[in-house]
């Protein structure tokens, strides 16, 4: 039997738990996870053209233009361990995007969007803690260290809690994802493709509502 062809988008605020996620799924699927912010630094370690012309607006500060960042998904959508479907994470990031996507020929079939409190979100990434030296993360509630103080790796280093992990910034996060998303929520919500998962609970409980919802067959895009 041929396998089903799956061509997923996951969308969800920051500490909802995508990567997570995203890993169950490119694993039970057997689709590659596809990260567009992986894939830039990839082209451009590379030196592709599209690596080249990304560089040079990185470089001056500016926003990568939709037209390259969908090419370089386009191209990167056509190797071979694509053939059974795909997984995007951080893309498409407005509807400009996506239309590019759908004109590209590319078919998605499950835009799952994972709904997460944006207090339990609060309390989630405030928990983090990271190590100085070697990066690696905990969280108090969740993952904690050994002696909850330490890393577990770094002897005598003492794990932090990073900038960008505060409450303002993520609260301001937050904002900036719900003003970005909502349109895009929207667009596909219209095409029937939109898939809204309670985002809340384990791993595990999400996965299996994530599987509850999700595309076996053909698309349901027209």
């Amino acid at each position: 039997m041929t396998p089903a062809r799956l061509g997923v988008i996951l969308l969800g605020p920051p500490g909802a738990g995508k990567g997570s996620e995203a890993e169950l799924i490119v694993e039970r699927y057997g689709i590659p996870h596809i990260s567009t912010g992986d894939m830039l630094r990839q082209q451009i370690r590379s030196g592709t053209e599209l690596g080249r012309l990304a560089a040079r607006f990185i470089e001056k500060g500016l926003l990568v233009p939709d037209k390259v960042v969908v090419d370089m998904v386009s191209d990167r959508l056509g190797w071979s361990d694509c053939e059974n479907g795909f997984l995007l994470d951080g893309f498409p990031r407005s509807v400009g995007q996506a239309e590019a996507l759908h004109a590209s020929g590319h078919t998605v079939t499950d835009v799952i969007l994972l709904d997460v409190g944006d207090e339990l979100i609060v309390r989630r990434i405030t928990s983090r803690r990271s190590c100085p030296a070697c990066g690696r993360v905990y969280n108090v509630v969740t993952l904690p260290s050994r002696d909850g103080v330490h890393c577990d790796s770094c002897q005598d280093v003492e794990l932090i809690v990073r900038a960008d992990d505060g409450e303002a910034t993520i609260r301001n996060r937050l904002r900036e994802y719900q003003a970005m998303t909502a349109p895009l929520v929207e667009w596909y919500g219209a095409r029937g493709l939109l898939k809204r998962v309670n985002g809340e609970g384990t791993v595990d409980e999400v996965f299996v509502r994530i599987l509850e919802v999700i595309s076996v067959g053909g698309s349901t895009e027209e």
